[in-house]
């Protein structure tokens, strides 16, 4: 599990499993002040793992080109093929 912090929210590489079967890769956001749960982003579309270890590392990858975390919660990216 990687983290990264942001002004107001840290971001962590998570993921969530599928009702169909294996994994997605996602970031859970939470605010910083410790209010509320966290929301999770499901990202890399279409991509689905077979281990919970894969879809976290995935993650972690992804999260290296995590720029920011707006005051909502909501994911900026490096690049736009997340």
């Amino acid at each position: 599990m990687a983290r990264k912090q942001f002004a107001h929210h840290e971001a962590v590489s998570a993921l969530m499993r599928e009702e169909e079967g294996g994994y997605s890769a996602a970031i859970a956001v939470k605010a910083l002040d410790g209010m509320g749960a966290p929301k999770f982003h499901k990202i890399l579309d279409g991509q689905k793992f077979k281990s919970a270890s894969d879809a976290d590392d995935a993650a972690t990858v992804q999260l290296e080109d995590l720029v920011d975390v707006d005051a909502e919660g909501q994911l900026t990216w490096a690049t736009a093929s997340n």
